[in-house]
């Protein structure tokens, strides 16, 4: 498992993040304070608080090239 920490500030910002996480073939998930949600789950990030910075829990070893793309992402 690897973790990013990404800012998701503006409406399209959270549809691109989802769009882009759901071509991975393997789990990925938010985490905001206490809550974990399914990051393929538009509806789902947008039950956290996004006005905080979140954390993107990312369940692959291979993901180097989703790291690079959620760079632009990050705070």
């Amino acid at each position: 498992m690897q973790a990013v920490t990404i800012s998701l500030t503006q409406v399209d910002q959270v549809k691109q993040f989802v769009d882009l996480v759901g071509q991975c073939p393997f789990d990925v998930d938010v985490v905001s304070g206490r809550y974990t949600v399914n990051a393929k789950s538009m509806l789902g990030i947008y039950s956290l608080d996004l006005s905080k910075p979140i954390q993107v829990l990312i369940y692959s070893e291979e993901c180097e090239e989703l790291k690079k793309d959620l760079t632009k992402f990050m705070p």
